[in-house]
């Protein structure tokens, strides 16, 4: 499920910058510089998939105490990065002016059409490397990725861009940000948990033991109960929220201390 939120909330993101530098250059009567801006989000899409591609490359060619070390850095890193994204959307709200002000600087610049390319692929890219290192993370975290689950939610953030852009449409973005700002906070803190466990795996960090393990025993055939955080049930919650049957109390504390520090400077931020 977090890969839906994570996925949902970056499409939305770029559909919200690309619909705004659209609207604003029909409204300026730059035609011309349409192209540029349509050349720009494709660009920026390729890329994306490329870099994906070598991102994956490069993670998988670290293996035993190195790949531990190398999981571990990227879980904090990403976490990082979610949590900077949050509280940097929450402080923010004239997202829609800075752009409108960056499309002007570009087309008052002798070469505009090269200025309004670069300012959709800037904008659609970084929006794609965090959504692939966010996606790496839960995959990381969970042990596996729903491309189901995925598509729906880059489809649901198209969706609502359309429905504001093109069918004119009140969406509640302020809700719809504040929801999934609460649970990304989660999300953020389960990575960031989770980075801290690869790095005690590392030996990197001591590892002191479990302080507790609520984890139900394996089923007969193998495999795990619902409950388990390797189960249905408990694979959701350990996506959604970092919930862990057997977690350290370095694990506990830094979860605990992550959602705390983010929802403090979340909601100061707002």
């Amino acid at each position: 499920m977090a890969e839906l939120i994570i996925v949902f909330r970056e499409v939305l993101e770029a559909t919200l910058i690309v619909g705004i530098l659209y609207t604003f250059l029909k409204q300026t009567n730059q035609d011309e510089s349409l192209t540029k801006l349509w050349q720009g989000v494709l660009v920026a899409l390729a890329a994306s998939i490329v870099g994906s591609f070598l991102f994956q490359q490069f993670a998988g060619g670290f293996t035993g105490q190195a790949g531990k070390l190398f999981e571990g850095i990227v879980m904090i890193v990403a976490a990082g990065v979610l949590g900077t994204v949050i509280v940097w959307m929450a402080k923010n709200k004239n997202i829609a002016e800075d752009l409108k002000g960056k499309a002007e600087q570009a087309l008052s610049s002798n070469k505009v059409g090269l200025g309004i390319f670069l300012l959709a692929f800037i904008s659609v890219f970084r929006e794609g490397i965090e959504t692939i290192l966010f996606l790496y993370g839960v995959m990381m975290k969970q042990g596996g990725l729903s491309i189901s689950l995925s598509l729906l939610g880059a489809a649901m953030g198209i969706g609502v861009g359309y429905l504001i852009f093109v069918q004119g449409k009140k969406v509640p973005l302020k809700t719809f940000f504040n929801v999934s700002s609460i649970l990304l906070i989660f999300v953020a803190a389960g990575m960031f948990a989770y980075g801290i466990h690869e790095l005690e795996s590392a030996g990197i960090i001591p590892d002191y033991g479990r302080i507790w393990d609520i984890n139900p025993p394996k089923l007969p055939d193998g495999s795990y109960p619902l409950m388990h955080d390797k189960g249905y049930v408990g694979s959701l919650l350990k996506g959604l929220f970092g919930y862990n049957g057997d977690p350290s109390l370095i694990e506990l504390l830094s979860w605990f201390l992550c959602v705390c520090g983010l929802g403090f400077l979340w909601k100061k931020a707002s």
